[in-house]
């Protein structure tokens, strides 16, 4: 692997790159996805030492592009070669079935996703529940943790939770060793408390949104305000984000500020992005969601240049005159009926799931 990429440990076992390859992207309502093509390009990613992958039982599709990608360089380029492969999935049961949720079908959803992935023990898996005040969250995750003893699950982590929920699973003495959560140079919400929090818990975070579905690109400096009008559900959801840092305006000053840092390290301005990330205390990797390979020099530039201490001052200037996002991790998209929460899908499994007899 290339000694250019930065990598960590969750754990003494598990060592991810810091960037990790997204997967979002590659499921329904982000566009039309060649999916042989993000089959074939995910072998460039490792061979550039991005290894660590991140997917989920509810994106549609990725699980299985990832494990086809895995059984086919397991053939042509040997089990070493496949077991750099690291994978970070995620267990999401519907909102509709978080009342009676079945033991059975908490492993039956990990046995899918083992098959999928083409895997024995799965490396990673993230919890969520979408509503804690619905059924018995503690009993499936207890259950997570049988399914670890008996060598299907490596570590176990959660998603998209702050502190107060986070902290029900700690008490109980899970040993969770990650926290999937949104953070972006547009969003600090997990700066209010969950990263001190976290380093005190030994968890670290993992984060997604660090291109804001690439509005944090050159893309968009000095384009008109589009509004929220898009087909790509990706780009409304961060779209709405804009909206909660502050007017259009504030957004392209903060694009002018990291686009002139860009130029000064000869680097994108997605780099300075994925850069602002990667040194926040506590952040052990960024996920970046490029679907295919020709995005993969832009993302490896994030690993070529520190930011100065000028740098940071001016970027400062702009976000102190943010008005926003305000609240806990993830409590603008926990409000179903808001605008962040209404555009979000809460029964994905269902239509994916393994059959079988329900309560």
């Amino acid at each position: 692997m290339s000694n250019q990429i930065e990598r960590t440990h969750l754990r003494p076992d598990h060592e991810i790159s810091r960037i990790v390859k997204g997967g979002w992207q590659l499921s329904g309502g982000h566009g039309a996805v060649d999916k042989a093509a993000a089959i074939a390009d995910m072998e460039a990613f490792v061979d550039a030492g991005i290894n660590t992958f991140d997917c989920a039982d509810i994106y549609t599709g990725v699980e299985e592009m990832i494990g086809a990608f895995i059984a086919d360089v397991r053939k042509r380029r040997g089990t070493d070669y496949a077991d750099q492969v690291c994978v970070h999935t995620k267990l999401v049961p519907d909102l509709s079935r978080l009342s009676d949720l079945r033991h059975d079908e908490v492993e039956a959803i990990i046995d899918r996703s083992l098959n999928r992935l083409n895997l024995d023990c799965l490396h990673l898996v993230q919890f969520f529940w979408w509503d804690m005040s619905l059924g018995d969250p503690a009993r499936s995750l207890d259950i997570l943790k049988t399914l670890q003893e008996k060598g299907k699950i490596r570590h176990l982590g959660v998603t998209n939770w702050d502190i107060t929920d986070t902290k029900i699973f700690t008490n109980a003495g899970f040993n969770l060793v990650s926290n999937q959560v949104q953070y972006s140079i547009l969003d600090h919400r997990p700066e209010r408390g969950l990263i001190d929090w976290s380093l005190d818990h030994t968890m670290q975070l993992i984060c997604y949104g660090v291109l804001a579905g690439g509005f944090l690109t050159e893309n968009w400096l000095g384009k008109p305000d589009p509004g929220f009008q898009f087909e790509n559900r990706s780009l409304i959801k961060y779209r709405l984000i804009i909206d909660e840092f502050g007017p259009w305006d504030l957004f392209q000053e903060l694009l002018g500020v990291m686009k002139a840092i860009a130029e000064k390290y000869s680097v994108g301005l997605s780099a300075v992005a994925i850069r602002y990330v990667l040194d926040r205390p506590g952040v052990a990797a960024a996920i970046v969601g490029a679907r295919y390979a020709h995005h993969l020099p832009r993302t490896l530039e994030a690993f070529k240049f520190k930011m100065d201490r000028q740098d940071y001052s001016e970027l400062e200037y702009v976000l102190d005159k943010a008005k926003g996002p305000n609240g806990p991790v993830f409590g603008l998209e926990s409000d179903r009926s808001g605008r962040h929460g209404r555009i979000m899908k809460y029964n994905l499994n269902t239509d994916n799931a393994t059959k079988g007899p329900t309560s």
